[in-house]
């Protein structure tokens, strides 16, 4: 895994956008709806179809990821 460090204006601009625009804890229940949404779609889309089902699992572990960075939901009591 490689890690990339934020500019000092794209930090900014997140510390903005979750301070005034969206509450992260609504921001990760969004992000688990609509990564759930997007699984179902995919599933029932391609039921047997293998292709690209790696980086679909991927995408979906990394959106749950960061879900979990802006509300730590699923590590709670």
């Amino acid at each position: 895994m490689s890690t990339n460090t934020l500019s000092k204006e794209a930090e900014t601009r997140l510390i903005d956008f979750f301070n005034h625009i969206i509450d992260p804890e609504d921001m990760a229940k969004i992000l688990r709806q609509v990564n759930c949404i997007l699984a179902l779609g995919v599933m029932r889309q391609h039921e047997t179809l293998q292709i690209g089902l790696t980086n679909f699992e991927d995408n979906y572990y990394w959106v749950n990821e960061l879900a979990e960075i802006l509300n730590p939901y699923l590590s709670e009591d």
